[in-house]
C-alpha cells in the first residue's frame, strides 16, 4: 500500500479546493446546465486525473514532459479549450437580461436551466470535464512529480501509483460534489438576472484568462 496516505489525502484535498479552472468550470456548468451537467463534468474531470495517473505510472507523462514540443501541444490545446469555454460563458452573460423578473419568470428560467441540462445530458458535461483535465499540463506535472513522492517502495510501483490515482480522483469528486451542491443551493440567492450576468461575466473572464495563461505556459 502507498505510504503516507493521510498526507496524500490532505494534499489532494487542499489542491482541489484551490481556486482555478476547475472551480470556474463547475460554476459555469451549474449556472448554465444545472447539477446534471455539473455531475457529468465532475466524472469527466476524475477520468482525466486517472488517465494522467496511469500515464505517470507507465512513465508516459515523464516522456511527454521531457519533450518540449509535445508538452507545448498539450498546453496549447488545454488553453484553447478553456478559452472556448470562457468565450461561450461570456456570450451567455451578454444574453442574460438585466431587468428584474417576476417569480413566475424566475421559476421558468430555473426550469429552462434544468431542461438544458437534461438535453445536454451528463455526456456533454463529461466530455467537457475530461477535455479540460487532459488539456491541463499542471495535472500532468502533479502526477509525474508529486504523486510519486507518496508511492510505496515495498511493493509494485505501478499498482501503488494507480491506487493513488484512484484516491486522487475520488478526493476531487468528493470536493466538487460538495462545491456544486453549494453553488446550486445558493442559486436562489443569485437568481436576479443582474447577479447572474455578473457571475457569468466573472466566470467567463476567469476561464478566458486561465486559458491564455495555460497556453502561454504561465
Amino acid at each position: 500500500m502507498p505510504t503516507h496516505l493521510t498526507a496524500f489525502l490532505i494534499t489532494t484535498w487542499l489542491l482541489a479546493m484551490l481556486p482555478g479552472a476547475g472551480q470556474a468550470l463547475m460554476i459555469r456548468q451549474v449556472l448554465t446546465g444545472g447539477l446534471r451537467a455539473a455531475r457529468g463534468t465532475i466524472l469527466g474531470n476524475a477520468s482525466g486525473l486517472l488517465v494522467w495517473s496511469l500515464a505517470a505510472a507507465a512513465g508516459l507523462s515523464a516522456v511527454l514532459l521531457a519533450s518540449p514540443r509535445a508538452y507545448a501541444v498539450v498546453r496549447i490545446v488545454g488553453g484553447v479549450v478553456l478559452v472556448a469555454i470562457g468565450v461561450s460563458t461570456l456570450r451567455a452573460a451578454r444574453s442574460t437580461p438585466a431587468r428584474a423578473v417576476t417569480d413566475a419568470e424566475a421559476a421558468a428560467a430555473t426550469r429552462a436551466v434544468t431542461e438544458a441540462g437534461d438535453r445536454a445530458g451528463a455526456g456533454g458535461g463529461y466530455l467537457m470535464g475530461l477535455g479540460t483535465c487532459l488539456g491541463n499540463p499542471k495535472a500532468g506535472v502533479f502526477a509525474v512529480s508529486v504523486l510519486p513522492q507518496f508511492v510505496t517502495t515495498s511493493g509494485p510501483v505501478f499498482l501503488s501509483s494507480t491506487f493513488l490515482g484512484v484516491v486522487w480522483a475520488l478526493v476531487n469528486v468528493s470536493w466538487y460534489v460538495l462545491f456544486t451542491w453549494g453553488v446550486n443551493r445558493g442559486r436562489a440567492l443569485v437568481s436576479r438576472p443582474a447577479v447572474q450576468r455578473r457571475l457569468r461575466l466573472v466566470t467567463g473572464v476567469v476561464l478566458l484568462l486561465l486559458g491564455v495563461a495555460v497556453a502561454a505556459g504561465a
